[in-house]
């Protein structure tokens, strides 16, 4: 309704006065323009969060596809030292990452399997902080940015009551300045907000999705030492 509101407020400011998007900006005073210019740099970087959160869990996802199963084949004939060196071949597997911990550990001179559980824990929480990066700040942004919309609504508000006390009238023409300012930071917040909120909730489901393959993968590397230290 809100953002209805800011679409049709706009069309008719344009169509009664002329307004267009280089005009508002042109007649917003200082406040309104810096708080506009926060919301661009707020969406600018929830932009860059989401690509590189795409780039991340799509290379994550894809190297984790092609690893699990041929680290199970060479921990199956028994050979370490190649499951170690598929790990270390899929970088950007989340959960080559944790494996390659449990392996060098188990490997290790003093390696146990309570010290390769260790190992694994530690990661994994390395490994989830890594997948998070970021996220926060998106949810931080999908919260606030509809405040700070409103914020600039609450200043062009003030600037058009401002314009009808200079002008000495409540025509259209002593408002439309302020009223301008408010329905652009309104919908600006809003065009932040929105596409923030969606990719938090994406990102967060798909890191919980990684968190669930991470535990397993952990898991089933140490039944594999169990057996192999009581075999």
């Amino acid at each position: 309704m809100l953002t209805q509101f800011s679409f049709y407020g706009m069309l008719l400011l344009q169509q009664e006065v002329g307004f267009d998007m280089v005009s508002m900006w042109n007649q917003m005073g200082f406040s309104a323009r810096s708080i506009v210019i926060i919301m661009f740099l707020m969406s600018a970087w929830s932009i860059g969060v989401m690509i590189d959160r795409y780039i991340a869990f799509n290379g994550a996802r894809k190297q984790s596809k092609a690893f699990a199963p041929a680290v199970a084949g060479a921990l199956r004939d028994g050979n370490l030292d190649d499951a170690v060196k598929l790990a270390e071949r899929h970088k950007k597997s989340h959960l080559a990452k944790v494996v390659t911990a449990g392996l060098q550990e188990y490997n290790s001179a003093t390696g146990s399997i309570e010290s390769s559980a260790a190992a694994l824990d530690r990661t994994q929480a390395i490994t989830n902080a890594e997948l998070r990066r970021g996220l926060g700040g998106l949810a931080t942004i999908g919260s606030t940015a509809p405040f700070v919309g409103l914020l600039g609504t609450v200043v062009g508000i003030i600037n058009a009551f401002q314009g009808i006390s200079t002008e000495k009238s409540t025509g259209l023409g002593a408002v439309a300045g302020g009223i301008s300012e408010a329905l652009v930071a309104t919908a600006i917040g809003l065009f932040v907000a929105i596409p923030a909120v969606w990719m938090f909730n994406y990102f967060n489901e798909q890191v919980q999705g990684f968190t669930v393959e991470i535990d397993n993968a952990s898991s089933e590397l140490l039944d594999y030492f169990t057996k192999k230290k009581a075999g």
